[in-house]
């Protein structure tokens, strides 16, 4: 299953934006769905995962401003990011266990 982020662009401090993971196929077993980030010099994080069960977790620093879903009718895995800060910048990546990931999304908060 290859996967492929979408939904990035350049916002202001406090803006939203919703990026959404299309697979190739099936996700319905994949477990979990993880949302990565990497911004420039740092390592990749994980910022949010969810399981098949539709259990979330979240990275410390974005709880409570991004949720994850997924829609498995859709093979698409989403997060809603709201209230953006400018140390969110990264290029946002999505995988799960057995799949390909693609090239990922940019997000770029303004100061």
């Amino acid at each position: 299953v290859q996967l492929q982020a979408s939904g990035g662009g350049l916002v202001q401090t406090g803006g939203s934006l919703r990026l959404s993971c299309a697979a190739s196929g099936s996700i319905l077993s994949i477990n979990p769905m993880n949302w990565y980030r990497q911004a420039p010099g740092k390592q990749r994080e994980v910022v949010a995962s969810i399981t098949t069960r539709g259990s979330q977790y979240y990275e410390n620093s974005v709880q409570g401003r991004f949720t994850i879903s997924r829609d498995n009718a859709k093979n698409t895995v989403y997060l809603q990011m709201n209230s953006l800060k400018p140390e969110d910048t990264a290029v946002y990546s999505c995988a799960g266990p057995g799949t390909t990931k693609g090239q990922g999304t940019q997000v770029t908060v303004s100061s």
